[in-house]
């Protein structure tokens, strides 16, 4: 007796979505729900253990001196590298394809609003879905549609978009304003029907005027009777829909919304691996990449911080290969290499002004956290201060050099606090102006690691 064909779990879901998930023009917002994750094989006890079940078949060891593999290697991990499978968006994707695919079908105008952090793959998703829906278009016999896409960083002026989709139309008019015209066109029976044409308007968020008009009038084209435009807004802002949709659906012209969650490790993980999956050797050690993927994941699941951090690893190898005098090999970029380059990433920018700051005003830094940190206290005096830093400048020199005197202290602190990094109170008497500390004391110990005058910094962190 033949066994009966079960259905896999990919196909019931995949099918659930595509019925849940079906949009319409002018329908109501689309949840997208929960991103799939990847699988995890086991649970590690550890953050050093594999996340993603056995490991993958090993590919050659990659040479590192070569300088045409690491310029493949570098290429692959660019922003600008556009790969050939948008991995982990799958259902946005096909949400928004199919939004598109209707509109076309049914030769009727719409509009869809997609937001989402940075670095959470919208502009290349949509840039996929444009590619897709002119194919299929050109498949099925259909009018290719024109295709119209807009960032909104390089206009001028805002009222400037109108402009810019004027252009496709070839039309002009000196009597009426760019917005005029495409009202126009769109508002009357024309006896040879335009084309459907797709416009997508990325970083929409530097559309936003104190009335946002601009934003309301281009919205409101895909109203008009006779308008054949599908309009597509993309916008890092998850709030501005909540800020401009309400009068939208006012002018009955509220579009659906798709939102871009952040990526979570597993994705972030699959993500790398398919775009180094193009080499033929292994750049990363596993260990590297689950540290990277953990890190900017926790942090906000930018896949462009993500990309950065894996090539600064890379060039860490690349430095440490020329800088060492000794015969060894060098094989893939390892942990420390990566828990550099995550240090630098996500390094405070007050660090910087702490590792330039004169000798002097970095121990006075230092002393003042010892000083809070044995005193329990967020403030002291320039007087206790002093005192401390004294103490510290005959710790650090065993008497070697001589500490500066009170008055040059005095000047010292006030250029600490000039710069922002504390606060400096007033009294009659200098030495009982009270100070305070204006950053995390934590960016001071920070800054201290490694310090050559500075060799023991731990009870900082503490």
């Amino acid at each position: 007796m033949p066994s009966k064909k079960r259905s896999s779990p990919r196909s019931k879901e995949t099918e659930a979505l595509v019925c849940s998930s079906s949009v319409a023009p002018q329908s109501d917002n689309v949840a997208i729900g929960k991103i799939a994750k990847c699988k995890i094989i086991s649970s590690p006890t550890s953050s050093r253990k594999r996340l993603y079940g056995d490991e993958p078949m090993q590919k050659a060891k990659w040479n590192p001196k070569d300088p045409a593999q690491m310029k493949a290697v570098k290429e692959a991990l660019h922003v600008a590298t556009v790969p050939s499978n948008v991995a982990c968006r799958d259902r946005e994707q096909d949400v928004i394809f199919d939004f598109c695919k209707e509109c076309l079908e049914k030769e009727r105008a719409g509009s869809l609003y997609v937001c989402g952090c940075p670095g959470t793959g919208k502009t290349i998703s949509l840039q996929k879905v444009k590619s897709k829906l002119l194919t299929w278009s050109k498949e099925v016999g259909h009018d290719i549609p024109d295709a119209v896409s807009i960032n909104c960083t390089s206009l001028t002026d805002t009222s400037k978009i109108f402009s810019k989709i004027l252009e496709k139309f070839e039309r002009t008019c000196n009597s009426l304003s760019p917005l005029q015209q495409l009202q126009h066109i769109f508002s009357q029976r024309q006896s040879s029907p335009p084309k459907m044409t797709l416009i997508i308007v990325d970083e929409m968020d530097y559309l936003i005027t104190r009335d946002q008009s601009v934003l309301h009038d281009l919205f409101m084209l895909t109203t008009l009777p006779f308008s054949r435009c599908i309009l597509i807004g993309i916008a890092n802002a998850i709030d501005l829909a909540d800020r401009f949709l309400p009068k939208l659906a006012s002018l009955n012209c509220k579009p659906p919304v798709i939102t871009f969650h952040a990526y979570n490790k597993d994705q972030i993980y699959e993500i790398i691996q398919e775009r180094l999956k193009g080499l033929v050797y292994d750049v990363f050690d596993s260990l590297s990449l689950e540290f990277c993927a953990r890190k900017v994941a926790a942090a906000s699941g930018d896949m462009r911080k993500v990309l950065s951090v894996c090539r600064r690893a890379v060039e860490l190898l690349e430095a440490e290969i020329r800088d060492s005098c000794e015969l060894q090999e060098f094989h893939t970029v390892t942990f420390d290499h990566m828990d550099k380059a995550l240090s630098k990433a996500f390094k405070p920018k007050i660090v910087d002004t702490i590792l330039y700051l004169p000798l002097h005003q970095q121990i006075i830094l230092y002393a003042l956290v010892n000083l809070f940190n044995r005193s329990k206290k967020n403030y002291t005096t320039i007087g206790e201060l002093n005192k401390t830093y004294n103490e510290t400048w005959k710790s650090i020199h065993r008497n070697a050099r001589t500490a500066i005197g009170a008055a040059e202290f005095i000047n010292m602190c006030q250029g600490l606090s000039d710069q922002g990094l504390l606060k400096l109170g007033q009294s009659k008497e200098e030495k009982l102006r009270r100070i305070t500390l204006t950053v995390d004391g934590s960016d001071i110990a920070h800054a201290f690691k490694g310090n050559r005058f500075i060799q023991d910094c731990k009870h900082l962190a503490e």
